[in-house]
């Protein structure tokens, strides 16, 4: 079985996330969408929020027989993949900008694990210029995100900013 890692904060996941994974789905038997724990940043949404959103909008990707498992994580990428047995890191490239810091983060990572490989994608074209803190800016500046996150997460978001 090849086992994947697709780490990420997903804070919150967009539609270029989702096509990472589907496509991810053609290449694996199983992709972990491992939720990053970092607690320097200030997330939009919580920890199991995320967790809970990834699994419902996971649900709805075309996976055939791809096994998909959300968890989250703490520490050392590169550690986290050998405890859960994974063969690669799954890594999304929009811009040369995340290629010369994906790439950094992959030989490091072969440096310190050198039997897991890096898998770099890219996303379909109309999702190339998204990002998750792109989202969040738009939204709350009032700026329609349907199209770039699914109608679930969308609605969380609206949810969470009203309460």
């Amino acid at each position: 079985m090849r086992r994947a890692i697709y780490p990420g904060s997903f804070d919150p996941v967009t539609n270029g996330h989702l096509d990472i994974i589907q496509r991810g789905c053609k290449l694996f038997d199983e992709i972990i969408i491992a939720v990053l724990i970092n607690p320097e940043k200030k997330p939009f949404f919580s920890i199991q929020e995320r967790c809970d959103i990834l699994t419902e909008v996971s649900r709805e990707i075309e996976s055939g027989d791809c096994k998909l498992i959300v968890e989250s994580f703490e520490g050392l990428m590169v550690q986290y993949a050998m405890e859960r047995q994974a063969h690669a890191i799954v890594r999304g490239i929009r811009a040369i900008s995340d290629y010369e810091y994906e790439l950094q983060m992959a030989l490091m990572n072969r440096r310190l694990q050198p039997t897991l490989e890096t898998v770099f994608m890219m996303p379909a074209e109309e999702y190339s210029y998204v990002s998750s803190r792109l989202v969040k800016e738009v939204f709350q500046l009032g700026a329609q995100i349907n199209g770039l996150v699914p109608a679930f997460v969308e609605e969380r978001m609206r949810q969470k900013n009203s309460g």
